[in-house]
C-alpha cells in the first residue's frame, strides 16, 4: 500500500510541476458613467510583485499565469480604489470600471453645484448652497424671486408662492428630493411645504421642456436637490441659526450626515423657526406670525451602479393671516381701501388668532437604480405624500377653535424612468408615471365645502432625446401624453346650479336633489399631450445660443372647476366653473449667453401663447355671516404673456464684482383686448459684491432693487352699496401701487476652527431705508404697507 501512495504522490507531484503557467491576463479600465478609457491606472496582483499600468490605449497585460484565481487591486490618481477577483482558464480577458468622478462629486457635495443639466436647449438658472444658506429663515419663495424672471405672489409677508414668467401655482411643478410637490398647489395662498434646509440646489427652468418631470409645466419647473453623499467614510454635518428684528423671532436648523465606505449611508435634519407679528415702518401687522416645525430623515445605500435609497419629511407650519383683511360689511370693505392704515392694529405678539392656516405635509419615498453596460440607467420610484390643510376663520362660541376648512390630500406615485445612451452622440430619456389621488374635506366643520372630495387618477409617458451634431450643434426633442380622470362627489346650491345652468348641460351627473342643495357625481376626464424641440449653438469663445419650443397642456384643477364658496385663508369667495377645458401654451424662447471670468451676459426673450387660459378676477363683494368679502370668479380666455429676462455680471476690480438683473413682462387677454391680471410689473437690481477668499473669504454686498409701477392692469373696479351713506359707490380693485426702491445690504465672513470646522458669520439688512411700499403681487396690498427695515444675525458652523 504505501508503494501505490507513493506512485500517487509522485504522479501528482509531476502533474503540478509540469503545469502550463503561460496563460495570460489583459483588459481595459474605464470610467463606470461613460465608459471613457483610462490611462496610467495601475494593476497589482495581490501577494506578488507583479504590476502593470494601462497605456494610451488604456489597456494591460499580465503574462506567465497559471489556471487559477487571482485577487487584483485596481487603483488610479483621481479614483477610488477597488480590489477585483479574476478566475484565470486559458487567455483571459476583463473590463474593469471604475468611478473615475469620485473625487469631482466630493467637492460638489462641499459647493452644492448642480449635478446634471434637465434640459439641453433652455439656460438653467440655480441657486447653490451658499446662497440658500443666506435664507435660512426664509421660504422657497423669498430665495428664488432673486432669479431674473422670477417673482413672488404674496399673501402678506408669509405666505410667499413663487412666480415664474407671469405663471404660478398649478401652472409651476416643484420637483423636492425627485418627488413632484402635491400639496394643495392650486391655491394662490398655498405655499410650498419645502424646508429650504434641506435644499442643496435649486434649479429654474423657465418652462415646459424638462418633460420627464411633467407635461403641465406651462410656467415653468423648479427643482429642489439635496447633497450628494460621498462613498467614503465620513462624519460631517451643519447647524445655522438666523435671528431677526422683524418679527422679533429665531430660525435653527441642524443637519448631521454619516457615510461608509462600502456605500451605505443616512442622514438626519431638523428645522425650528418662530416669528411674531411683523411690522411695515408705521406699524405692527397684527396676526402675521410664524411657527414652523421640520424634520427628515435619510436612509441608502450607492455603488455608483446600482443604489437605493428611503427618505421621509414632515413639514408642519402655523400661520397667521393679517387681522384687517377680514371685515365685517360693505362701509369696512370701503373704508379699508381708503385707509392709509389697517382698521385693526394691536400690540406685537406671538400668537396667531383666526384667521390662520395650519398645514402639515408628509413624504415619504423609496427609489432605487441599476447601471446596465449595454441598456442604461434603469430607475423605480415610489412615493407618497399627505396634506392636511386646516383654515381658521373668525368664529364665535363653541365654533371658536373649529377650523372652517379641513382638506386631507393623499397622493401614491410610481416612477419609471431609463437614461439609455444610444451611442456616443444620442442619448434617450424616457419613462412611465402612475398617479393616485384622493382629496377629502372634514364634512364636521359646519361650513360649506369649498373644495369637493374626489378621486383622481393619472398616467403618462415621455421621451427625450438628445442629439449631439457635432462640436458646435446640440438638438433637442422630446414628447410626453398624460391621461387624468376625476371622480368627483360635490353638493351644489340649487341657485348657483341653475344661475350657470348646469340644470340642462350636466343632468346626467345628478344623484339626489335636496331642499337647497344638489349632489352630483361629475367624471372628467383629460388628454393632454405636451412636446418639446430645441437647439443649442455654441460659437466664438464662451458663447452660446439656445433655442427651444414647447407645448404644454394643463388639466383645470379642483379650485378651478368646483370652488363655490368662502376661500377662508385667501379672505374671499371663489367661484370655479365646471365647463372648463385644458389650457395649451405654445411658448418659443431664445437665449443668448456669454461668460468668461470677466464679464458674462445672458439674454432671454420670449413669447408664450395660452388658449384656454385659466384667469381669476375680482367681480364683486359679497355680505355673509361671517362679513363682507370680495368675490372672485374663474374664467377661460385666450393669452399671450410676452417678456425678457437679463442678466449681467461684471468683475470691474479686483475682489468686485457688478451684478444687474432685469425682468419685464406683458400679459395680454387676447379674447378681450385688455391687460392680463396679476402681471409682475418691470423690476431693475444692481448689487456691488466685494469677496476676498484669501481674507477669511469676507463678502460685502449692497443692492439696489427698484420695483416698476404696473401701468397695464384690467379694470375691474365695480360698485358696492354703502348703508352709511345710503349709496352706491366704485370700488378700486384696479389701480396698481406707486413704484418704489429698496436698498439691502449682506455681509459674511468665514472664521477656521480647525482643519475640519468653519463658523460663518452673516449679518444682513433688508429695507435699509426702512421705505414704506406697496407691492402689487402681494394680495393683502388693499390692507397694509409691506415689511420695514429688518436686521438679522445669521451663524453657521460646519463640522
Amino acid at each position: 500500500m504505501r508503494i501505490y501512495a507513493l506512485l500517487v504522490l509522485l504522479i501528482s507531484s509531476i502533474s503540478t510541476m509540469s503545469q502550463n503557467c503561460d496563460h495570460s491576463l489583459s483588459g481595459i479600465v474605464t470610467d463606470i458613467h461613460d465608459g471613457q478609457l483610462l490611462i496610467g491606472v495601475t494593476v497589482i496582483i495581490a501577494d506578488s510583485e507583479q504590476a502593470v499600468q494601462t497605456g494610451d490605449d488604456g489597456t494591460f497585460v499580465f503574462s506567465n499565469l497559471c489556471n487559477d484565481t487571482y485577487y487584483l487591486q485596481v487603483s488610479h490618481p483621481y479614483c477610488l480604489t477597488k480590489g477585483f477577483t479574476v478566475k484565470v482558464s486559458g487567455d483571459t480577458t476583463k473590463v474593469f470600471k471604475l468611478e473615475h468622478h469620485i473625487e469631482e462629486l466630493n467637492q460638489i457635495t462641499i459647493e452644492g453645484k448642480a449635478y446634471t443639466d434637465k434640459t439641453k436647449t433652455i439656460l438653467e438658472s440655480t441657486i447653490n448652497k451658499d446662497e440658500l444658506e443666506r435664507f435660512s429663515s426664509g421660504s422657497l419663495g423669498d430665495v428664488l424671486k432673486n432669479l431674473s424672471g422670477v417673482s413672488s405672489l404674496n399673501t402678506g409677508n408669509t405666505v410667499v408662492k413663487p412666480m415664474v414668467n407671469g405663471l404660478h401655482s398649478s401652472r409651476v411643478v416643484i420637483i423636492n428630493n425627485g418627488v413632484r410637490m402635491e400639496d394643495q398647489e392650486w391655491g394662490a395662498e398655498h405655499a410650498p411645504n419645502i424646508d429650504i434646509n434641506t435644499v442643496s440646489n435649486l434649479t429654474v427652468i423657465k418652462g415646459a421642456s424638462a418633460l420627464q418631470f411633467s407635461g403641465d409645466a406651462v410656467g415653468g419647473v423648479i427643482i429642489a436637490e439635496a447633497s450628494k453623499v460621498p462613498v467614503k467614510d465620513s462624519l460631517y454635518g451643519k447647524t445655522l441659526m438666523t435671528t431677526a428684528s422683524n418679527g422679533r423671532g429665531l430660525s435653527l436648523s441642524s443637519q448631521l450626515t454619516k457615510s461608509y465606505q462600502n456605500g451605505w449611508y443616512s442622514s438626519l435634519q431638523g428645522t425650528l423657526k418662530k416669528f411674531g407679528d411683523f411690522e411695515t415702518p408705521d406699524y405692527v401687522l397684527s396676526n402675521t406670525g410664524v411657527f414652523e416645525r421640520n424634520a427628515s430623515v435619510k436612509v441608502g445605500f450607492n455603488r455608483f451602479d446600482y443604489g437605493i435609497e428611503a427618505y421621509y419629511s414632515i413639514f408642519k407650519n402655523e400661520i397667521g393671516i393679517l387681522a384687517a383683511s377680514h371685515l365685517g360689511g360693505a362701509q369696512d370693505q370701503i373704508r379699508a381701501l381708503e385707509s392709509p392704515i389697517p382698521l385693526i392694529i394691536n400690540d406685537f405678539s406671538y400668537t396667531n388668532d383666526a384667521p390662520k392656516q395650519d398645514v402639515t405635509h408628509h413624504l415619504a419615498t423609496i427609489k432605487g437604480f441599476k447601471k446596465f453596460d449595454d441598456f442604461g440607467k434603469l430607475s423605480l420610484q415610489y412615493d407618497f405624500q399627505r396634506n392636511n390643510r386646516l383654515e381658521y376663520d373668525i368664529r364665535r362660541g363653541d365654533d371658536k377653535n373649529k377650523p372652517s376648512s379641513d382638506l386631507q390630500l393623499d397622493t401614491h406615485t410610481v416612477l419609471l424612468d431609463l437614461d439609455a445612451p444610444l451611442s456616443d452622440k444620442i442619448v434617450l430619456k424616457t419613462g412611465l408615471m402612475a398617479k393616485y389621488q384622493k382629496n377629502v374635506a372634514n364634512p364636521d366643520t359646519g361650513v360649506r365645502r369649498l373644495i369637493p372630495d374626489f378621486q383622481m387618477y393619472d398616467l403618462g409617458m415621455y421621451f427625450v432625446m438628445d442629439y449631439q451634431l457635432n462640436d458646435q450643434w446640440l438638438l433637442e426633442a422630446g414628447g410626453r401624453f398624460d391621461y387624468s380622470f376625476m371622480d368627483v362627489f360635490k353638493f351644489y346650491r340649487t341657485s348657483f346650479w341653475e344661475s350657470r345652468n348646469y340644470d340642462q348641460l350636466f343632468s346626467e351627473i345628478v344623484l339626489e336633489e335636496l331642499e337647497n342643495q344638489i349632489l352630483t357625481n361629475p367624471e372628467l376626464s383629460f388628454n393632454n399631450g405636451s412636446g418639446t424641440l430645441g437647439a443649442s449653438y455654441a460659437f466664438g469663445k464662451n458663447s452660446k445660443l439656445f433655442f427651444n419650443y414647447s407645448i404644454a397642456s394643463r388639466a383645470p384643477n379642483s379650485s378651478e372647476l368646483f370652488s363655490e364658496g368662502l376661500h377662508h385663508s385667501a379672505s374671499r369667495i371663489e367661484l370655479g366653473d365646471l365647463r372648463f377645458n385644458s389650457e395649451i401654451s405654445h411658448k418659443v424662447s431664445l437665449t443668448f449667453q456669454k461668460a468668461n471670468a470677466v464679464f458674462s451676459f445672458q439674454i432671454n426673450p420670449y413669447i408664450n401663447t395660452i388658449s384656454d387660459f385659466i384667469v381669476n378676477e375680482p367681480v364683486g363683494t359679497q355680505q355673509t355671516i361671517r362679513g363682507n368679502f370680495q368675490v372672485w370668479e374663474y374664467r377661460q380666455t385666450n393669452a399671450q404673456l410676452l417678456g425678457i429676462d437679463m442678466d449681467a455680471s461684471y468683475k470691474f476690480a479686483k475682489n468686485y464684482r457688478l451684478n444687474t438683473q432685469f425682468s419685464l413682462i406683458k400679459g395680454n387677454d387676447r379674447t378681450n383686448d385688455a391687460p392680463l391680471i396679476g402681471m409682475p410689473p418691470a423690476n431693475l437690481s444692481n448689487q456691488i459684491v466685494y469677496q476676498n477668499a484669501k481674507f477669511n473669504n469676507i463678502r460685502l454686498a449692497l443692492q439696489s432693487a427698484y420695483h416698476f409701477k404696473q401701468n397695464n392692469y384690467p379694470d375691474t373696479n365695480f360698485e358696492v352699496f354703502n348703508p352709511e351713506t345710503e349709496r352706491s359707490q366704485i370700488v378700486d380693485f384696479s389701480t396698481s401701487p406707486d413704484a418704489y426702491h429698496l436698498l439691502n445690504f449682506s455681509s459674511s465672513i468665514d472664521l477656521n476652527i480647525n482643519q475640519k470646522s468653519k463658523f460663518t458669520v452673516g449679518f444682513t439688512i433688508t429695507n435699509l431705508l426702512n421705505t414704506s411700499y406697496r407691492n402689487y403681487l402681494n394680495r393683502l396690498r388693499f390692507y397694509a404697507d409691506d415689511l420695514g427695515r429688518n436686521f438679522s444675525l445669521n451663524l453657521k458652523i460646519n463640522y
